[in-house]
């Protein structure tokens, strides 16, 4: 488990910060009051430190020198302060802390709080810098790694282009404008054709003086805009922004694709998703299998103990299933059909999944009105993907019936078809 390391010396505030941190239970908390503590801490747990959270003037360290320690050791840093002081925020800030938080109540804690949460996700966002300055390069690209981004750089705008290509998950683009072969506001323009802004977070840069720059870059379609030289604090401010608006749409999105009440994917979103996993396939001549999960006696559960208790039910199905077949596409359908499509498994190894997943499933219980209740399915699974994904449902349907006619309670695959003589 990752731990949070925690320097202050001051109860109250460590009261804060030990309740502030509950919403955190993914990781364990580590409480120091001086900096001879923290030197014991960091000895003892110095691989699972994620971050240190830590008091600029403590009894035994009135100078950051507990800053500088960490830093030694290469561990992100949140320096919490009682006072503002430009020159040793600029201090702080080239020796690579993470940012410089006044303690100005609880909303301060709180910022630096979520900023543990937002170098989190941080560690799975790739980042594109352009700039035909070595100096910049190296400048906004350490800036993007002490917030634990994932970095890589390009020169110019014909080079971004061909990055993008070999990395699709870039998520966000910092350019300068005035560049070789392709400029900034070129770049921009070009990269809008296929990425909107929620696709792909754009920020243009220029240590020019024409006051013009900004307009014409979000004009191309840039997302920002920064003047060279700026304040690290603007920098991470402007990034940090960016990134929580596309996430708030994403989630929006996201939340469209999903069934209210079990939080898999609804049936639209599959069946997209799924013509294309089927096109691949085909392209490939790789292996395709088309489940089809029906509760078994889950209308005596709603008729026994009602509707609500029925949701139950399936919620605690849901989330086993999400749980057990997380690489693969899986959706509720309607009722308590549920469908999953298991790329890259002929059919017998995906009838031998579903199967293993019946039985884990069959071991968990729900309680049900104060009773312990079990879930038992019924499934088949076909891997006839030739023609078509809706014919390969009605063959993977079919196959269910058949398991229901046979008593329910099992998976069967293609090769079971001989049940139906």
């Amino acid at each position: 488990m990752k731990k949070i390391l925690i320097v202050e010396d001051s109860d109250v505030v460590m009261k804060v910060m030990r309740h502030l941190l509950l919403q955190f239970p993914q990781y364990q908390p580590l409480f120091a009051t001086s900096m001879v503590q923290a030197k014991e801490a960091v000895k003892e747990h110095r691989d699972d430190i994620f971050v240190a959270l830590v008091d600029l003037n403590l009894p035994d360290s009135s100078d950051g020198e507990v800053v500088d320690y960490l830093l030694e050791y290469k561990l992100p840093v949140i320096v919490l302060t009682g006072s503002y002081d430009d020159q040793k925020r600029e201090q702080l800030f080239s020796k690579g802390i993470v940012d410089y938080v006044m303690k100005e109540g609880r909303s301060a804690y709180e910022k630096a709080v979520n900023l543990i949460a937002r170098l989190e996700k941080n560690q799975h966002i790739k980042v594109l810098v352009v700039d035909d300055s070595d100096a910049t390069l190296k400048h906004v690209g350490n800036l993007f790694r002490q917030h634990l981004f994932k970095v890589i750089q390009a020169s110019d705008g014909v080079d971004a282009i061909k990055m993008l290509l070999e990395n699709p998950d870039v998520k966000l683009l910092v350019t300068d404008y005035n560049m070789p072969r392709m400029d900034g506001f070129e770049l921009v323009k070009n990269l809008r054709y296929k990425y909107n802004k929620t696709d792909l977070i754009i920020i243009g840069l220029s240590g020019e003086s024409n006051e013009a720059l900004s307009a014409k870059f979000l004009k191309q379609g840039a997302n920002d805009f920064l003047r060279k030289p700026f304040l690290p604090e603007e920098f991470y401010c402007r990034i940090i922004h960016n990134l929580d608006s596309m996430e708030l749409v994403e989630a929006i999105n996201d939340l469209k694709q999903r069934d209210q009440l079990t939080g898999l994917f609804h049936q639209q979103y599959f069946f997209e998703a799924a013509h294309e996993l089927h096109r691949i396939a085909m392209e490939n001549s790789t292996p395709l299998a088309f489940a089809v999960i029906n509760l078994d006696r889950f209308d005596h559960i709603n008729d026994q103990y009602g509707h609500e208790s029925g949701d139950t039910l399936l919620v605690h199905v849901a989330r086993n299933l999400n749980h057990m077949l997380d690489r693969f596409l899986l959706c509720r359908a309607h009722g308590d059909n549920f469908f999953v499509l298991l790329s890259g498994l002929d059919n017998e190894k995906a009838v031998a999944l579903i199967g293993r997943v019946r039985q884990l499933l069959s071991a968990e219980i729900c309680t049900i009105n104060g009773e312990p209740k079990r879930a038992y399915f019924s499934a088949g699974v076909s891997n006839k993907h030739q023609e078509g994904i809706d014919r390969q449902l009605r063959f993977a349907t079919h196959l269910l019936k058949l398991g229901k006619e046979a008593g329910g309670n099992m998976v069967l695959g293609d090769d079971d078809e001989e049940l139906e003589n």
